[in-house]
């Protein structure tokens, strides 16, 4: 019998913990597989920071490093300068990054830091206990904005593959969904561009993840994915903002 899907080497036995309907495991997944097409399993250093990606350190099987919240970019870019001959990602959520991470993801950017950048954004707070993030939109309810995020008092979401995009040195910005297999094909594709480009040595890459947080958006998984993509995408365009490799520049 053909075998047509393993289980990546990347990945140790250990199940996930996330919650049911999570999209976190197919992100995974999809650098899993992505570090195994190009055989960079013993090469590969991953930083996981404060929030619901807190233990992928225990699912990647190569070394994982673990910061503080927000400076996941930091410590990849100590990680990469004292050891050039490692590939070094980061893997984080839109609290951690565009909130207390803010200062460290854009200068890493700013530097061109030859490192990859996994953003997970479902619009909300995870693991903490589904507060107000930078990147909650308009009128949406939270624990901490429970009449809706008001924008004339707390102002607009931040898109950060826009922000980063006005930057001169980053080689790879692209926005992508997990919302569908379709999307999930998508991504797959600008996931391994990231990495291949990591690989080359080519600068900073970033990928951005629109995904969906069933526990604290208070939805079920089906109508969490129906939800993204009736509200999600249209503030969250997803595209191609920049490929220095492929001629694009937004």
């Amino acid at each position: 019998m053909e075998v047509i899907a393993t289980r990546p080497q990347s990945f140790t036995q250990t199940p996930f913990t996330y919650c049911p309907g999570c999209l976190h495991g197919v992100a995974h997944r999809l650098i899993a597989e992505a570090v195994d097409e190009f055989g960079l399993i013993n090469k590969m250093t991953g930083v996981a920071p404060v929030g619901c990606s807190v233990f992928a350190y225990k699912f990647f099987n190569f070394d994982m490093a673990q910061a503080a919240h927000g400076r996941a970019p930091a410590v990849a870019t100590g990680m990469k300068r004292a050891r050039p001959d490692m590939h070094v990602f980061t893997y984080q959520g839109d609290g951690d990054l565009a909130a207390i991470g803010t200062a460290e993801i854009i200068h890493a950017a700013n530097r061109g830091e030859h490192i990859s950048v996994f953003f997970v954004n479902n619009a909300i707070y995870g693991m903490t206990g589904g507060q107000m993030a930078p990147t909650t939109l308009p009128e949406m309810k939270t624990t901490t904005s429970p009449y809706g995020r008001k924008t004339d008092d707390i102002g607009f979401p931040i898109r950060v593959c826009e922000l980063l995009s006005s930057l001169v040195a980053p080689y790879y910005i692209e926005r992508v969904s997990l919302l569908s297999p379709a999307d999930i094909i998508k991504a797959k594709k600008a996931v391994n561009k990231a990495i291949q480009y990591n690989k080359e040595g080519r600068g900073f890459t970033f990928v951005e993840f629109i995904s969906t947080c069933p526990t604290n958006w208070g939805l079920d998984p089906i109508k969490s994915r129906e939800w993204a993509k009736e509200n999600m995408l249209p503030f969250f365009k997803p595209g191609c903002f920049r490929d220095k490799g492929e001629g694009v520049e937004s």
